[in-house]
């Protein structure tokens, strides 16, 4: 897999304990992965390397006219994308990837506690979650939502303040998209998050649905 990590916007502080949560679950599970934040990956001879790419925090534009249709080319060969936290927060000019991570960044209150409920436990990002989870992020409200999507969880509004997107809030989602598979998780802000062992099986049962494995 390459996890993609570059910023235009915003930065989040954890990238790095999300690059390390990757780097342990492909030393865990046999997978390698690189990671880097240089757009220039984003060509045919390098995409091909990989089963999924992931965006890890990413925020703005950050690939150019012509990586973004190699990265078209690439999920529509089966390829499989996994988004995490900001990845909705990233490309708000490119209509395909905004179909392809299933959402946009809204707004989003202070980071609170919270409690995620499963509502698709037949998935691998989910199966083996508490049907009511725990934890605290930092909760993005959505905008254009795609139609498609297959949610998997959801964050209760009323466990927190400052949530607008009702009560079938989405939390986690995936969808085949293009020719290939996408899965996004809003969780991810915290450095404490990728310490979790619950949010790194979460990421590597996206991944794995990502793959089509």
């Amino acid at each position: 897999m390459l996890v993609f990590f570059k910023t235009k916007g915003y930065h989040h502080a954890s990238i790095p304990a999300g690059i390390a949560a990757f780097q342990q679950l492909g030393r865990e599970n046999n997978l390698r992965v690189d990671t880097t934040q240089q757009a220039t990956y984003f060509v045919a001879d390098s995409l091909r390397r990989y089963a999924a790419v992931v965006f890890l925090n990413t925020t703005g534009d950050v690939l150019d006219a012509a990586q973004q249709e190699a990265f078209e080319r690439y999920i529509g060969q089966g390829h499989g994308f996994v988004g995490v936290h900001a990845a909705t927060d990233t490309e708000y000019d490119w209509p395909w990837y905004g179909g392809l991570v299933g959402a946009y960044f809204k707004s989003h209150p202070k980071v609170q506690p919270a409690t995620v409920r499963v509502v698709d436990a037949k998935h691998p990002a989910t199966s083996f979650l508490p049907a009511a989870w725990q934890r605290t992020d930092e909760w993005y409200n959505f905008r254009q939502l795609a139609p498609d999507l297959r949610v998997l969880a959801v964050v209760d509004e009323t466990t927190y303040t400052g949530g607008l997107d009702g009560k079938q809030h989405p939390f986690a989602w995936c969808h085949p998209y293009g020719g290939g598979r996408a899965f996004y998780t809003a969780g991810g802000h915290l450095d404490e998050n990728y310490a979790d062992p619950l949010f790194r099986r979460h990421l590597l049962g996206g991944l794995q649905y990502a793959m089509g494995k």
